[in-house]
């Protein structure tokens, strides 16, 4: 692309460089001097003028030599031109005293009048070939591919696609997708029974989970070329595009079939149709309907099956989920605590760990992570060890690791002041204690008070168990917990900071869940108000008006209200009668900054502390940077050392070369008198 610029510019250059030469050749180069009417007829009657030349038919501008060899040039008003020549030429014509020219009136080039048109097609082209080719991908040859499909083929011989046994945790999905593979390595015995494969399957479900990976393991399984578009790709600005480009899909698809298509985030394209900004005229539209026909028209697509992703199926269109099109949706959701394991084992292949490492433990400690969560947190842990120069990954950095990947890394350079360190012992320290108190919530795996990401500090959760569904009980306990924090600070410290400022929204959204969503206010019943979906789709919400009156939205604002106040009391009450439980936990935080799941266990029971395991795993790391930068201070000193002896011996040196010089030239000097005298 950069050479096409740079060959443009270099011609443009040379077009401009000429126009300019054109143009300065057509310039006089003599000197030519202006005169006024006045002046013209002074010189006339002095008999100055030696030559007047006149160009067409009328007089309009006079151009002569006055006899001392001055050009000059006049121009004559529409007044004074009509009698010029009577008044003042012709006699001095007559009588042979002035040279009189006629010329016909100039004609310029055929082109110069077409110039400035030629110049500006010229840029034009310039800029419709750029722009051409930034929306092909600057690739050459395709300034007139405007609407082919952009989708990429992958076929098994190429090594992009893999198999089932490549996919771990995802045990119901692959199942469901098995019959897509054995209609398309077999599809007679389907077709003999009268069966139809369902011509379209989408994968719903959170980022990360493993739908794209899915679609590449169905075609590495069915061996069978595999299609991969985004739904980006197929709208433009111009109409037309998208569906040219899922016209072109398809008709690569049949000369490939059996085949593949993946459509990556199609709700770019299928989002609903509907009263939005835009019409039946809109370029996404146009493309969906197109989408909507090669799926399932008149047209025969045999052998093609069509796989979606999607994050949101809520704002598809109805006509892209109906039989014939999308006919199986899979949810791909995230994988129990087996299913963690088996990612964790499938990711950890080419990675060595110490004996330590208990691959079930940790899936036990990552409850709501996706596999690309559980990818990325044994890459960090990699990572970290090859940071300390470690050969195996030990157990200890793995849990770091998956901290890192929930609260982001520690910043243990940032500058923490006492208050707020003791603020946040306290305020963590509120939350633990609260915790543990309470008969439904999570049991409390690590405390710390070192920053992490935009937390000045955090209490890390463990579930015992994967967990589908809330009650209304554990959702009170969790608000009670959530405020323990900031009932700490207004207790302890006879204050309240925004450290607390997301615990708050966590609390009102629980409150608002509670009586909106899952009917679980005794006023209100079991009633859901407002929309069921938190974000507002234009397609689909735009005019719509919340369907509960201004009384019931008060009623809601008051019950919320009321579960607020009743978990902040209750945290108060649980903090006031242990404030010695909650001492001894900030107290251990000041000192300690991280504190483990045994260690607070000890600390709530009144037990002396002994070392815990985070304690010895983690001094493990602490003791190999102590002694890295031992090794770089003792190395440090030593060669500043040596350089200081370098230095001392230098300086000896020339001062003993000086003293030398000075011996030797008061020798000579001697020598000489001696010699004089």
């Amino acid at each position: 692309m950069k050479r096409i610029f740079r060959g443009l510019s270099i011609y443009l250059l040379i077009l401009i460089l000429i126009m300019f030469g054109v143009r300065v050749m057509q310039q006089n180069v003599d000197e030519v001097t202006t005169m006024d009417v006045t002046e013209l007829v002074e010189n006339l009657e002095s008999d100055k003028v030696e030559s007047i030349t006149i160009q067409g038919r009328t007089v309009g501008t006079a151009e002569g030599k006055l006899k001392d060899g001055t050009k000059f040039t006049s121009f004559l008003p529409e007044e004074v031109r009509r009698d010029f020549y009577a008044n003042y030429l012709k006699e001095k014509v007559d009588n042979k005293e002035i040279r009189l020219i006629g010329e016909p009136e100039p004609k310029e080039p055929w082109y110069y009048n077409l110039l400035p048109t030629f110049l500006l097609l010229f840029a034009f082209g310039i800029f419709w070939f750029v722009f051409m080719q930034q929306s092909q991908g600057g690739g050459g040859g395709k300034v007139m591919s405007f609407g082919k499909s952009k989708a990429k083929m992958h076929k098994e011989e190429e090594g992009n696609l893999i198999s089932f046994e490549e996919v771990a945790g995802l045990e119901e999905e692959k199942e469901e997708l098995k019959e897509i593979v054995d209609f398309l390595k077999g599809p007679k015995k389907y077709v003999e029974i009268g069966a139809r494969i369902p011509k379209g399957v989408l994968l719903v479900g959170p980022p990360g989970t493993g739908k794209t990976y899915l679609s590449r393991a169905v075609a590495g399984e069915a061996k069978v070329p595999f299609f991969t578009i985004s739904g980006s790709d197929f709208v433009e600005m111009f109409v037309g595009v998208g569906a040219s480009r899922v016209r072109d899909l398809f008709e690569n698809a049949k000369k490939n079939a059996p085949c593949i298509i993946f459509i990556d985030e199609i709700d770019a394209v299928g989002r609903k149709r509907g009263a939005g900004m835009g019409g039946g005229h809109d370029e996404r539209e146009q493309t969906l309907n197109q989408l909507l026909v090669e799926m399932d028209g008149f047209g025969k697509n045999e052998g093609i099956i069509l796989m979606a992703a999607t994050n949101r199926p809520d704002i598809l269109d109805p006509a892209l989920l109906r039989p014939g099109r999308f006919d199986r949706q899979i949810y791909v959701g995230l994988p129990d605590v087996r299913g963690r394991e088996a990612i964790l084992e499938v990711h950890s292949k080419d990675k060595p760990f110490d004996s330590d490492v208990d691959l079930s433990v940790v899936a036990r400690r990552t409850p709501g992570f996706t596999p690309a969560d559980l990818e990325n947190l044994l890459n960090e842990a990699a990572l970290l060890s090859a940071r300390a120069n470690l050969k195996t990954i030990p157990m200890h950095l793995v849990e770091e690791a998956s901290i890192k990947v929930q609260a982001g890394p520690e910043k243990k350079s940032k500058i923490v002041t006492e208050k707020e360190r003791k603020l946040t012992a306290y305020h963590e320290a509120g939350h633990a204690v609260v915790s543990r108190l309470l008969p439904n919530t999570d049991p409390v795996h690590m405390i710390t008070i070192i920053p992490r990401g935009m937390a000045g500090g955090f209490t890390a959760y463990i579930p015992e168990d994967d967990v589908n569904y809330m009650t209304k009980k554990q959702m009170e306990d969790d608000l009670v917990s959530l405020l323990g924090g900031r009932v700490s600070e207004a207790l302890v410290l006879e204050d309240i900071s925004t450290g607390a400022q997301n615990d708050i929204e966590r609390a009102t959204k629980i409150a608002r869940q509670m009586i909106t969503h899952y009917g679980m206010n005794d006023k209100l019943g079991p009633m859901t108000y407002g929309s069921d979906q938190d974000e507002v789709f234009l397609g689909r919400d735009y005019g719509r008006s919340k369907n509960y009156s201004e009384e019931v939205a008060a009623t809601i604002d008051s019950e919320m209200r009321k579960l607020i106040d009743t978990a902040y009391n209750k945290a108060e009450r649980l903090l006031k009668d242990n404030m010695d439980i909650l001492e001894r936990v900030a107290q251990a935080l000041l000192e300690k900054e991280t504190i483990d799941a045994r260690e607070f266990e000890e600390l709530f029971l009144g037990r002396p502390l002994e070392p815990g395991e985070f304690d010895r795993e983690y001094s493990k790391t602490k003791r190999y940077y102590e002694k890295e930068e031992t090794e770089k201070t003792i190395k440090e000193t030593k060669d500043n050392v040596i350089e200081e002896t370098k230095d001392n011996f230098r300086e000896a040196e020339e001062g003993f070369k000086k003293e030398d010089l000075e011996k030797t030239e008061e020798k000579e000097k001697k020598d000489y008198k001696e010699e004089r005298e």
